[in-house]
């Protein structure tokens, strides 16, 4: 889940090369972790769905504005931030059983592919890692959003990303049967992340 907040970020920031000016090559951006964050949902007993989050998302962009497959971007979430609003649920998915926070504290994304395939919607690709197991996965995007400046002179936009996983793919693999066959904990994970990316205004010198 975690992951494809990653790739989400990555593909927002990515995106953000189409708006930038003519005359710009390359451009560095920072997500922006108080207003960015990364949900997931996953089905319990087969009949109802559980929702959480992961509330820290950090990362670098390096966009290119001339060729968007140029871009890159890292991504990092700390997954001890996981909320699903039932704190012995969260203790349990931070131990060995799910995310095994102890050993794996971070889940990564590296891009290495982002294509544009209409107008305001991207595929990112890259290297999703959690639980210290990699897998490439594809994020879609919408956005992003035309860069607004914000009360200090910062440029801003915004995209969000989604994508769905198989948390058995990257080890977290905790279940159990119930009585008619069934299991508790869903496989397939729908993740929705929403990233800000921040372009700090230069800072005048006071001589």
């Amino acid at each position: 889940m975690c992951k494809v907040l990653s790739q989400i970020a990555a593909l927002a920031g990515l995106a953000t090369v189409l708006s930038m000016p003519a005359g710009a090559t390359t451009s560095n951006w920072q997500i922006d972790p108080q207003h960015s964050s990364a949900q997931f949902a996953v089905r319990h007993m087969a009949i109802s769905t559980v929702r959480g989050a992961f509330s820290k998302v950090s990362g670098t962009l390096m966009l290119d504005d001339k060729d968007i497959s140029k871009s890159r971007v890292e991504v990092s979430i700390d997954v001890s931030t996981v909320d699903t609003r039932e704190p012995d649920r969260d203790k349990d998915l931070r131990s060995e059983r799910f995310f095994d926070v102890a050993h794996y504290p971070t889940m990564t994304f590296k891009s290495k592919k982002v294509e544009q395939i209409a107008p305001g919607k991207l595929k990112a690709t890259g290297d999703l890692t959690i639980r210290g197991t990699t897998k490439e996965v594809v994020l879609d995007v919408d956005g992003p959003t035309a860069p607004v400046k914000d009360p200090w002179g910062n440029q801003r936009l915004a995209a969000t990303a989604t994508a769905k996983i198989n948390r058995q793919d990257f080890g977290v693999k905790w279940n159990a049967t119930l009585d008619n066959g069934g299991v508790v904990v869903g496989d397939d994970v729908n993740i929705t992340i929403d990233v800000e990316l921040i372009q700090k205004a230069a800072t005048k010198s006071s001589n």
